[in-house]
Parts: structure tokens; C-alpha cells; sequence
């Protein structure tokens, strides 16, 4: 028998990556009840991009206004895209949705628009690991090949 690399490969990056989103959604869950720590963070934000940016137009109309709802949305879909990542639930679906929550902050913080973007372990690997994951398609298969399907 066989091992299937490829399909051992794509569900190793799925586990780290569902860690990675569950511990951060749980470092998170203080903005259930307090809104104004992601305010803060999207003023420090505002405060650090250029003012005709897109990140500086992002925040103000989009992030800032929509702060309290935001607080909630955030912490919950890193948490249930995590859970399910971990366990291999839909992944595609999640793995979008992780790399769409991702891909958010980082316009919003303007990292996506610095060099320092391709070298921070939270820019470029989380945004390719989570496409990738998304792109590899719906099929589940044991690792084995020439399995049956799970």
C-alpha cells in the first residue's frame, strides 16, 4: 500500500491551519462582550496608512462602522473555520472563508501593501496556505491510495 503524499501533505496544512484560526478565535472571544478592543486596533490602523490608501478607505468606511459587528463576526468565523479545518469539515468552504477573514486584515492594517508582508508568518504563508486549501477541491480520500472514500 501506498501512502497518498499529496492528500497527507493537504491534511497536515489543514490541522496547523485549523489550530492556527481555533487559538486565534480564542484570543479573540474577549470582543464578544467588548467591541472597542478591535475600535482600538482599527484606530491604530487608521493611524498608521496613508490617507488616499485603500486600506485608509477600507477602514473608514467599511471596518470602522461596522465595528460592533465585526467584533462578533470575527472571533466566531476564526473559531468555526478553525473547528472545522481541524476536523475536515467542508474544507473548501472554510478555508475561504479563512483566507477571506485573512485577507481583510490584511488590507486593513495595510501590511498586504508593505515588503514586510512577504516575510511575516501572518501575511503571504496564511494567504497561501488558506487558498490552497480552498482550491484543492471537496474530494476526502484515505491516505491510502486506491482507498475507498471516507
Amino acid at each position: 500500500m501506498a501512502i497518498d503524499r499529496q492528500r497527507l501533505g493537504l491534511t497536515v496544512l489543514r490541522v496547523c491551519l485549523g489550530l492556527f484560526f481555533l487559538f486565534e478565535g480564542l484570543g479573540k472571544i474577549r470582543w464578544f462582550t467588548s467591541p472597542s478592543i478591535l475600535a482600538a486596533t482599527f484606530s491604530e490602523w487608521s493611524r498608521s496608512v496613508p490617507a488616499d490608501s485603500i486600506s485608509a478607505w477600507y477602514l473608514h468606511r467599511i471596518a470602522v462602522p461596522g465595528v460592533p459587528i465585526f467584533a462578533r463576526l470575527v472571533p466566531l468565523g476564526e473559531l468555526s473555520a478553525g473547528v472545522a479545518l481541524l476536523v475536515g469539515f467542508w474544507t473548501p468552504l472554510f478555508a475561504l472563508v479563512a483566507f477571506l477573514m485573512a485577507l481583510n486584515f490584511q488590507i486593513a492594517s495595510g501590511a498586504v501593501f508593505r515588503y514586510s508582508f512577504l516575510t511575516s508568518g501572518y501575511g503571504l504563508p496564511v494567504l497561501g496556505s488558506t487558498l490552497a486549501l480552498a482550491l484543492a477541491g471537496t474530494r476526502r480520500r484515505t491516505l491510502v491510495k486506491g482507498g475507498s472514500r471516507v
